[in-house]
Parts: structure tokens; C-alpha cells; sequence
């Protein structure tokens, strides 16, 4: 009789903690019978579980956790096989939606929640289009190599270093742009690290106050701050 008391304790607590968490992920995805799924997020380097599911046919996917400032989650598939496929999201405190598909777990996701989320998939999209066209440079670079066309060659690989040029510059532009919003350090630490020093800078010096006083903000700032001294040393 203790057991079972201890145990409904137990379970009234751990209910109470998920009805009263910062994050709720209300999960869709259509195909999926058996799985297992992992919300998860990055500390201190490391990529740590902070809540996962057993899905035996349930309809209602929920996974949660606490959320001091907006920050980058991951949501993991584990299919019980070799392959692992994995969703980033930029979560906030409230309910972060995710449709997506077991053919297509990954490329299929559509993420409704936060509004850094809507910042994200903007930047997704354009940052999209140019890789896109990179890729089609390279092809065709690699074509003429095959066809020892020199000339050829010589202008696609100057039209591929300028196109790489201008997808950096795009995202330093797209982090001044939104230097109101988490994205944009989060942006500078994750696209553009081996940037230019007075980039970085420039971004960094842009930041409202609250967004250098986020965890990406002060990461950006104690990232700076260590190549500085590095450069400094040397």
C-alpha cells in the first residue's frame, strides 16, 4: 500500500512539473507508429536529453522542458535502427508546434511557436536559394574540368568564390538586419564563426541590450572576447 502511494505521489509530481514547464512541443508526424523521440539541447558543448517519449501509436506527442531564455532545441527520431534523423527548432517559453513526416522527417518539418523561429525559417529560406545555386556552380565547375575546357573552368570558379562571398555577407547583413532578435548571434556563432574579427565586432557592437544580455548574446560576446586574447598572445 506504501509502494502504490509513494508511486501516485511520484507520478502527481512528475505530471504537475510538465503541466507547469516553460516549453511544451506538441509533436506530429504523420507515418509513425514506433519510435522514439528525444527533445534535447546543447550545454556546455554537449548535446544533453531533457525529455523523450515512447511512441507505441499514441496521437497526442508532447515533450517538455524549462526555458530560461529562448534558445535552439533539437527534436530526435530514434526508429530503433542505424538511422537517427534530427529537427532544430529556436524554441521560447509556450507551445512550439512541429508537423512533419517519417518518409521525410527532417526536410518535411513545419515549425510554428516562436517568433525567432519565424526570424530562423526567413534566413532558412534565402540562405537556401543561394546554397542551391552554389551547388550549381560546382557542377558545372566539375563539368568543365571533365571537358578540359581551362577558360571555362578558370570563370566557374570565380563565379563559385563570389557567390560563397556573397552568402556570408548576406548573413552578416541578415544578423545587422535583426539585431533585435536571439537569431542574430545565434547566426554569428554558427554561420559566420570564422568570420572577420571586425564583423563579428560589428555585429556583436549592433545587439540591443537585450538581446547582448541572451544566451547567445553573451556567447557571441565571450567568443569575441577569446580570439581577441588569443591574437593578443601571439
Amino acid at each position: 500500500m506504501k509502494k502504490i502511494s509513494f508511486l501516485l505521489i511520484v507520478l502527481f509530481f512528475i505530471s504537475c512539473g510538465k503541466d507547469h514547464s516553460d516549453l511544451t512541443v506538441k509533436v506530429n508526424i504523420k507515418g509513425l507508429k514506433k519510435g522514439t523521440l528525444y527533445l534535447k539541447k546543447d550545454k556546455d558543448t554537449l548535446l544533453v536529453t531533457v525529455d523523450s517519449l515512447i511512441i507505441n501509436g499514441n496521437k497526442d506527442i508532447e515533450l517538455h522542458s524549462a526555458l530560461d531564455a529562448p534558445e535552439v532545441f533539437y527534436l530526435y527520431l530514434d526508429k530503433h535502427s542505424a538511422e537517427k534523423d534530427r529537427i532544430s527548432f529556436f524554441a521560447d517559453k509556450g507551445i512550439t508546434e512541429i508537423n512533419t513526416t517519417l518518409k521525410n522527417f527532417a526536410f518535411d518539418a513545419d515549425i510554428k511557436g516562436s517568433k525567432q523561429q519565424e526570424v530562423l525559417d526567413e534566413y532558412k529560406l534565402l540562405i537556401t536559394k543561394m546554397n542551391n545555386r552554389n551547388l550549381e556552380l560546382i557542377k558545372e565547375q566539375f563539368d568543365a574540368q571533365k571537358e578540359n575546357d581551362t577558360s571555362e573552368f578558370i570563370k566557374l570558379k570565380k563565379a563559385t568564390e563570389n557567390s560563397m562571398k556573397r552568402r556570408f555577407l548576406f548573413t552578416v547583413n541578415f544578423a545587422l538586419n535583426n539585431k533585435d532578435s536571439e537569431v542574430a548571434p545565434y547566426l554569428a556563432l554558427t554561420e559566420i564563426y570564422n568570420a572577420r574579427m571586425d564583423l563579428l565586432d560589428t555585429i556583436n557592437k549592433s545587439l540591443t541590450p537585450k538581446i547582448k544580455a541572451s544566451k547567445y548574446g553573451k556567447e557571441l560576446e565571450a567568443y569575441i572576447n577569446s580570439i581577441k586574447k588569443t591574437e593578443a598572445n601571439n
